[in-house]
């Protein structure tokens, strides 16, 4: 039975510490096999007037936005086609690209490149994975596609994954990967 004991300095929204300490948990998990529901994180807190290092007070520094909701947001901008929103999610240097290496740099370009392959489509996710890199996160999302061909036929439960790459609460990547040209061709 794993215990977890954190110090913070007073400040933090329940959000932050809440992902912190799911995150500590799934480390532990990865390295202990320890159910979830086994793991005791403990948060405790210290006012800012009672922590210093050297010999400064300190102030608690920004936690991270929610990585997989800056995903989620960021998609539902883009099924919406609110492509001003969609763009405010994406780096300067952002890169996307799809099966059959075809990369677009703006959600405009890749609107215009689909409009050939489907009238519209709707993801459904299944789950959202997270790694964490020395300065960025990679969010993995899983799920189907479902939508309308160009002819108007319907189309649903095409597997597909998506992954990106964050840094500084923007996408700096998108990598896609998914079966619509195997499901058309059928």
């Amino acid at each position: 039975m794993p215990v977890i004991t954190v110090t913070l300095i007073e400040g933090y929204e329940a959000d932050a510490r809440q992902r912190l300490s799911e995150r500590l948990t799934d480390a532990t998990r990865s390295v202990i096999k320890a159910p979830a529901d086994v793991v005791t994180i403990m948060i405790n807190e210290v006012s800012a007037g009672n922590y210093m290092r050297g010999r400064v007070s300190r102030q608690p520094g920004p936690a991270h936005a929610d990585q997989v909701q800056i995903v989620r947001d960021y998609l539902s901008a883009m099924e919406n086609r609110d492509l001003q929103r969609a763009g405010g999610f994406l780096s300067a240097d952002f890169r996307m690209t799809f099966p059959g290496g075809v990369v677009f740099s703006e959600v405009d370009q890749l609107i215009a490149w689909a409009g050939d392959r489907y009238q519209s489509v709707v993801k459904t996710y299944q789950r959202f994975d997270e790694c964490v890199g020395s300065d960025d996160m990679t969010v993995y999302c899983y799920g189907t596609l479902s939508g309308v061909w160009p002819d108007g036929t319907a189309f649903s439960g095409v597997r597909f994954i998506d992954r990106f790459t964050i840094a500084d609460g923007l996408l700096l990547d998108q990598q896609v990967w998914n079966d619509l040209a195997e499901v058309r061709d059928v």
